[in-house]
């Protein structure tokens, strides 16, 4: 999607006026802004609309990157940021946005839409582990997971080499019970 057909609230128009295209059907709402309603809501959609939340060095993860890849109509509560940088950068408080401080190896991201976002393997496994803890990241695993063909088997294969680490039981058991709704 081109940078163009994207609107945010004071750049061009303020948010009264993209809140009246709204309602006049001219424009749609994603993530952190506005698209012309006849544009099709892809991955580059998505992720260029959380651009203005992704500062230089770090990639969009975990629940947001599998929002991107199409799983979920609505955008997760909390944005997820990865360090993709080798340095750490200093990042200001945010209740809209947890930043994660694991380095994302270059193998787990892409660029989607001119931004830094997580792969979808990548991002199921980081949504397996945190699932122990989390309810919401369990969702967003199901709803990446069910959208992708072989995904799980990735995962499966991606986890079950690593060691002891926090979650490391609950993924387990997690990828047997899809192994035997599977098969």
């Amino acid at each position: 999607m081109h940078r163009a057909l994207f609107y945010r609230p004071g750049d061009r128009l303020t948010l009264p006026e993209l809140s009246a295209a709204r309602l006049d059907g001219d424009v749609v709402e994603v993530g952190e802004g506005y698209m012309p309603a006849d544009t099709i809501e892809g991955a580059g959609a998505r992720a260029l609309s959380l651009s203005p939340l992704v500062p230089t060095g770090t990639a969009v993860s975990g629940a947001s990157a599998a929002w991107v890849h199409g799983a979920g109509d609505a955008p997760p509560r909390v944005h997820h940021l990865s360090r993709i940088s080798a340095s750490r950068q200093r990042v200001s408080p945010s209740t809209r946005v947890v930043h994660h401080e694991r380095r994302l190896a270059a193998d787990e991201v892409e660029v989607v839409g001119g931004v830094w976002v997580q792969t979808p393997e990548a991002a199921a496994v980081a949504l397996l582990f945190s699932s122990a803890r989390s309810p919401e990241d369990e969702c967003w695993l199901h709803a990446l997971v069910r959208l992708r063909p072989g995904l799980a088997d990735a995962v499966r294969e991606r986890v079950l080499p690593l060691g002891r680490r926090p979650g490391a039981a609950h993924a387990r058991r997690m990828l047997e019970s899809w192994r035997v709704r599977m098969s």
